[in-house]
């Protein structure tokens, strides 16, 4: 995998929740972590400085030199320009529209500085160093904040024309659905964090019975899709429901991007995936629903194996195998 004899490498995972660290070997183990949230660097500078100073951690506590290090690889949750490191603009995190981000911290940290969509450093992370190490055909899917998706194709990370193909979360499964900055009806807008709580929020209102009042003590704005997901898995009729309800949107995408790309594997991580069976169960049934038996038979749906550190290994992966 890596093409230079760099030792180490730093993975960035730029979520909308939190921003992600790790000082990774070239053979993929994860030696030192680092975390801060997302809204305490809510500035570019201030993103710059919490990044700089993270780095700096992690290699003192190593004993190590930047010299030691490939480059940093930065995953961020938007539109990129690969080519250029340039972010055109970041779904759910305001203040990040045309930003020349390799080359600004690449000036802070004066280290080899690769960015690229967060969901294609997962997929290039699963395929370096998890799920996907022998799949040549994969599409990879990141369920949290946003619906990212990463393409690998005869082995490659495949970008696009413009280094932002794979943006599965905004593939349109309602005709006249939600409409959103990307588009209409597309299927951030019914399974991304925030929607499968406002769907949540809509059951209720019709007077549903569910232990999730129980378990958020009756204060309604507590409700998450961990939650949501810990309700189902001790049988709460409401709370499987609304998993169905989210396999089912999913199920939806899936099958028109294995008509036209036939993959070998759907590998799917992020906090929703976390759910386990109570998703992936569903998911697998809705999906055969809608694939002839023979594509139906092919197909596998996996869970993503390096879970919460996929972007960051990923990241580091980027950054072993771009550096010179």
């Amino acid at each position: 995998m890596q093409k230079n004899r760099k030792q180490y490498a730093i993975g960035v995972d730029f979520g909308g929740t939190f921003v992600k660290m790790a000082l990774v070997t070239h053979q993929g183990q994860l030696v030192e972590r680092e975390q801060f949230a997302t809204r305490q660097a809510a500035t570019q500078p201030a993103w710059i400085e919490a990044v700089a100073a993270a780095t700096d951690r992690m290699l003192q506590k190593r004993g190590l030199r930047p010299s030691a290090l490939a480059g940093v690889g930065v995953g961020v949750p938007g539109f990129v320009d690969f080519d250029r490191g340039f972010i055109h603009n970041l779904t759910n995190v305001p203040g990040w529209t045309a930003v020349p981000l390799a080359a600004k911290l690449q000036r802070r940290l004066k280290l080899p500085i690769f960015v690229d969509n967060d969901a294609n450093l997962m997929a290039l992370g699963e395929v370096a160093f998890g799920g996907g190490k022998n799949l040549r055909q994969a599409v990879f899917l990141t369920l949290g904040t946003g619906v990212g998706g990463g393409l690998v194709l005869d082995g490659k990370l495949y970008r696009g024309a413009f280094s932002m193909a794979g943006e599965l979360g905004h593939i349109s499964i309602e005709r006249n659905g939600i409409v959103s900055p990307q588009g209409r009806g597309g299927l951030e807008q019914y399974i991304g964090n925030r929607r499968i709580v406002d769907y949540t929020m809509e059951q209720l209102a019709t007077g549903r019975t569910t232990m999730l009042l129980q378990l958020c003590d009756g204060d309604r704005s507590q409700l998450t899709p961990e939650l949501i997901a810990r309700a189902a898995k001790q049988g709460d009729q409401l709370s499987l429901e609304i998993f169905d309800y989210v396999a089912d949107c999913l199920a939806t995408a899936l099958a028109s991007v294995t008509y036209l790309l036939q993959p070998e594997a759907f590998i799917i991580g992020g906090g929703v995936a976390q759910s386990g069976t109570i998703l992936f169960t569903p998911l697998r049934r809705h999906l055969r629903a809608r694939l002839s038996p023979y594509f139906a038979r092919l197909i596998k749906v996996l869970p993503a194996k390096l879970g919460n550190d996929a972007g960051a290994l990923g990241g580091a992966a980027l950054a072993l195998q771009s550096a010179p």
